[in-house]
């Protein structure tokens, strides 16, 4: 099936399943399914995204995406045990530069009034590795701007919390890493000020660095100093903030 940017002939956004598991990342993926699956959290799926999930990604240099599904909303000792479990995997796969846990309980991705978010989140950005495959709860989608907005509801928060965090940070390592998290999320998050008809629908950062300057040309600097950050983090804590503080102040005004 032929894709452009992102999108088939039928206007559907493209899913990452179709991509081969690259064999490097097997192992890590195999022993993420056996010790979580095991850990009695009460897990309903285990879903891997990002590069790994598109068959795109670097060994060593990588990170690991997971989404998490319980059957219940979990609890604080559920969460510290995901926690401990999470640096424990870390450490023993240096295949990838980071492990990360987003989590989610069912009712909460089946409910009809979160469809925009988790439905399209699971059929189009994730693949199912181990579990119950709740993406087959929904039909594929087409792209809109409700769907993008959707999927980054949150970026004023959670950007305003990397600033927090990025401040507190006490070692120049941890705040490089915390720096390169926040510029990519940020640079998804531009996607919520996607035209209502544009056609195209990103997956890679610079998919949508790509896609936000073809609207948004006069911020092609700004946004480039993001992309750079988010592959090779090297500001100095005050510039970056600075500039982190006056983007997302730039993306509130537009979306009023």
């Amino acid at each position: 099936m032929s894709m452009v940017n992102g999108v088939d002939a039928q206007g559907f956004v493209q899913t990452v399943g179709d991509a081969a598991l690259q064999p490097e990342f097997q192992p890590v993926l195999t022993d993420v399914c056996a010790t979580l699956s095991q850990a009695g959290l009460g897990l309903e799926a285990i879903f891997v995204y990002g590069s790994v999930a598109r068959g795109d990604a670097r060994p060593g240099d990588s990170d690991l995406d997971l989404t998490l599904v319980t059957r219940d909303q979990p609890g604080a000792q559920v969460l510290e045990s995901l926690e401990a479990l999470r640096q424990v995997l870390e450490q023993r796969h240096p295949v990838v530069s980071k492990i990360d846990f987003d989590l989610g309980y069912r009712a909460d991705v089946l409910v009809p009034e979160n469809t925009n978010k988790w439905g399209f989140w699971l059929k189009h950005h994730c693949r199912c590795v181990w579990g119950d495959d709740l993406s087959l709860h929904f039909e594929r989608f087409r792209p809109s701007r409700e769907i993008a907005r959707a999927l980054n509801a949150d970026f004023e928060h959670a950007l305003s919390a990397y600033l927090t965090r990025i401040t507190q940070a006490g070692t120049e390592p941890e705040r490089l890493r915390l720096q390169r998290e926040a510029a990519r999320r940020l640079i998804r998050a531009t996607h919520t000020l996607r035209a209502d008809d544009a056609l195209g629908w990103p997956h890679t950062l610079e998919e949508h660095v790509a896609l936000f300057v073809q609207h948004y040309p006069t911020m092609r600097i700004q946004i480039a100093y993001f992309l750079f950050e988010a592959r090779n983090p090297s500001a100095e804590r005050e510039p970056f903030n600075t500039r982190l503080q006056a983007f997302v102040s730039w993306m509130v005004s537009q979306q009023a």
